[in-house]
């Protein structure tokens, strides 16, 4: 018992930890809030790219308590109808992987702006980050909680990511509110 209490309380620091490390990147959360307000405000839409089980991210834009206004999934499919109006979100926990990179790159040549969420690795270069408007990082390179074999556990992706979602949204609809 006391050692499940004990884990408890080590995934519990470390994870206020990261959120701390997330708030540190205040400018560039605003960053992002902006960049997806010009679609509130404007002609476009906001679109979401998120991969695997951060699809969440999605379902909390378009059916949460809370929503973002005119907010869809990118899909292959849309991708080629989007237009400088439009700003898209992309979601992901590896930003360096080699879709993730391809898809920043198509936007960035359709001049469509866009920001990041994600993990990268701190031992990389991250090319995405000289061609996205704004990126996060959500600080979980490696696993919360040790194990008795060396390992880490505890992979927070899509709380850490709703964390910034939540934070971006208020800021968005102050910054709507003072549009109107």
């Amino acid at each position: 018992m006391k050692e499940w209490i004990n884990l408890e309380k080590i995934f519990t620091t470390q994870l206020i930890g990261r959120l701390q490390k997330i708030d540190q990147q205040e400018l560039d959360i605003e960053d992002g809030a902006r960049l997806l307000a010009q679609a509130i405000v404007g002609e476009g839409s906001i679109y979401i790219y998120a991969e695997e089980e951060l699809e969440g991210i999605y379902l909390q834009a378009k059916y949460g308590r809370d929503p973002f206004p005119k907010v869809e999934q990118l899909t292959e499919e849309n991708l080629p109808s989007l237009s400088t109006a439009d700003r898209v979100l992309i979601v992901t926990k590896n930003a360096q992987s080699e879709k993730v990179l391809k898809l920043a790159q198509a936007l960035h040549e359709m001049q469509v702006g866009f920001m990041v969420i994600g993990v990268k690795d701190p031992k990389q270069e991250n090319p995405i980050e000289d061609i996205a408007q704004a990126f996060v990082d959500l600080n979980l390179d490696k696993g919360l909680v040790p194990t008795m074999t060396g390992e880490r556990k505890g992979f927070p992706y899509l709380l850490a990511t709703l964390y910034v979602y939540h934070h971006m949204k208020l800021i968005i609809d102050d910054m709507v509110e003072d549009y109107e």
